[in-house]
């Protein structure tokens, strides 16, 4: 397969446009098409970086990107 070369700037302009810049655990956990339960424990484990806010959590788009390695050198597709 090729190689597909794709800034995280661009990635964030064509990614997601349906969700808000900073998504709920919830809205995260759709993304990636995975439990709640897991999602908590990725946050819970620093393999998504978020924010805290109070009791909740909060995923900045830009850090869901960097945990699938979207925008980095190079991006295999």
């Amino acid at each position: 397969m090729g190689k597909l070369n794709i800034s995280q700037k661009d990635a964030y302009k064509l990614m997601l446009k349906e969700y808000p810049d900073i998504m709920t655990v919830e809205q995260m956990c759709e993304v990636l098409g995975i439990s709640t339960k897991t999602g908590y424990r990725l946050l819970r484990e620093k393999k998504i970086c978020c924010l805290k806010v109070g009791r909740a959590y909060r995923i900045p788009k830009a850090h869901l990107f960097t945990y699938l390695c979207i925008g980095g050198e190079e991006t295999s597709i």
